[in-house]
């Protein structure tokens, strides 16, 4: 089930609506259990399955970097993302930043400590926004 909404481009001169289609809950966890999968191929590589002590601190520092610098990046989306074909924007559909990337990362953690429901609120929101969605100001859409 997807909504499409219309915007206008403040950029153009003469104002043109922009169709947007928002990623909904399913396929956006699909996306989470992709990257999961491959985070934790790196994170068995290189700790050899210890997650014990310090190491916790490297694999928070290479998730971190995976999320914020693939979804700043040209192609606005972690391997998950892509395989689902999603992308991460910001209000206006522009890419967002590593500040705000960084952001939206660690906003992910307030939504997995009440319970994961910032992270359900996905499918119950006009946007299809989550918790760390809104408080980074992004959206999840599909790629045409």
């Amino acid at each position: 089930m997807s909504e499409t909404v219309d915007y206008v481009e403040a950029a153009q001169p003469q104002a043109t609506p922009v169709s947007v289609a928002y990623a909904g809950f399913w396929r956006r966890v699909l996306a989470a259990i992709i990257d999961g999968i491959i985070l934790s191929a790196i994170f068995w590589i290189i700790g050899g399955g210890d997650f014990s002590g310090a190491s916790w601190i490297v694999t928070t520092a290479i998730a971190w970097l995976y999320y914020a610098l693939l979804e700043s990046s040209a192609k606005q989306a972690t391997l998950g993302k892509m395989a689902v074909g999603v992308i991460v924007t910001d209000e206006d559909g522009k890419r967002i930043s590593i500040l705000r990337a960084t952001g939206r990362y660690f906003a992910k953690w307030i939504s997995a400590i009440i319970l994961c429901i910032g992270f359900i609120m996905v499918a119950f929101t006009e946007k299809k926004q989550g918790l760390h969605d809104m408080l980074a100001d992004t959206l999840v859409v599909k790629v045409k």
